[in-house]
């Protein structure tokens, strides 16, 4: 589960890509994912991070979070065609349904909670 400061759940259905296949694989090839679903990307060590949308098929949200697990940069990407950049150093990358910042009302300078199975 991933959860804002306030106890207010972000995603429940949370899968952790710790691994480098995982991490390049994303959510490559999916039809959809669930609406209260969240990836979590675990890098060994805090670096500059680029994401595509090659073969994604569906729009989605993406949360930018350093070591401390406060939000660096919000983005949405649309399928296939969206690329973006974390612009500075990140820790952890989550990707979610597309809207799910604005429905939770997520600010850059949140904190964001949730337990690394990595």
């Amino acid at each position: 589960m991933i959860l804002k400061s306030n106890g207010e759940y972000v995603a429940t259905h949370v899968e952790f890509a710790c691994s480098s296949f995982k991490q390049a694989l994303g959510l490559m090839f999916r039809r959809t994912i669930p609406e209260d679903y969240a990836l979590v990307f675990v890098m060994k060590k805090s670096r500059n991070v680029s994401l595509h949308m090659l073969f994604v098929n569906f729009p989605i949200g993406v949360i930018f979070l350093d070591e401390d697990r406060r939000i660096v940069k919000l983005s949405e990407l649309k399928p296939w065609t969206g690329m973006c950049s974390s612009g500075t150093k990140v820790k952890y990358i989550i990707e979610t349904n597309s809207g799910i910042a604005k429905k939770s009302d997520l600010h850059t300078g949140d904190v964001l909670f949730f337990g690394n199975r990595c």
